[in-house]
């Protein structure tokens, strides 16, 4: 069946474009969510005007996100943690507790935006790579301290 994509969507396709998927796929995922919408005549006609409207909204959004984007890059995150007396760190700062410290901040962001491949387990000064779009990323830094007694 085929669809045109209103969404980007990885492995299915880019917005504008027209692409065959399943029937099954296209009824109960792409269309109810306002991914993609059917490839009839009367859209495919449509299609100029389509692109158009997606791609100004492409243009409003990535202009969000680069000012989201500035900033994250401009926010400084602190994280204190219990050590022990040889300096290991007891627990981790891990994509939660990032999350919910931008939270507290005024910066709301899904978990998977961040690039971390382990969760941090040492002090001093770290960043990570937050990205918010294919063409939008930027780096978070953040440093963790050890807890006062």
């Amino acid at each position: 069946m085929k669809v045109i994509m209103l969404k980007n969507i990885e492995k299915v396709g880019n917005q504008g474009d027209v692409v065959n998927v399943a029937r099954g796929f296209a009824r109960n995922y792409l269309t109810p969510r306002g991914f993609a919408i059917y490839a009839t005549p009367i859209n495919m006609k449509k299609l100029g005007a389509i692109k158009g409207k997606l791609a100004d909204e492409e243009q409003k959004m990535l202009a969000e996100l680069k000012n989201l984007a500035e900033k994250i890059a401009a926010t400084k995150l602190v994280f204190v943690r219990k050590v022990d007396e040889h300096g290991s760190m007891f627990g981790s700062v891990s994509e939660n507790d990032i999350v919910h410290a931008l939270s507290e901040k005024g910066i709301t962001l899904h978990k998977s935006t961040l690039g971390m491949d382990k969760h941090f387990k040492e002090l001093g000064e770290l960043s990570v790579r937050v990205r918010l779009h294919k063409d939008v990323s930027c780096t978070l830094s953040f440093v963790i301290e050890q807890e006062q007694e």
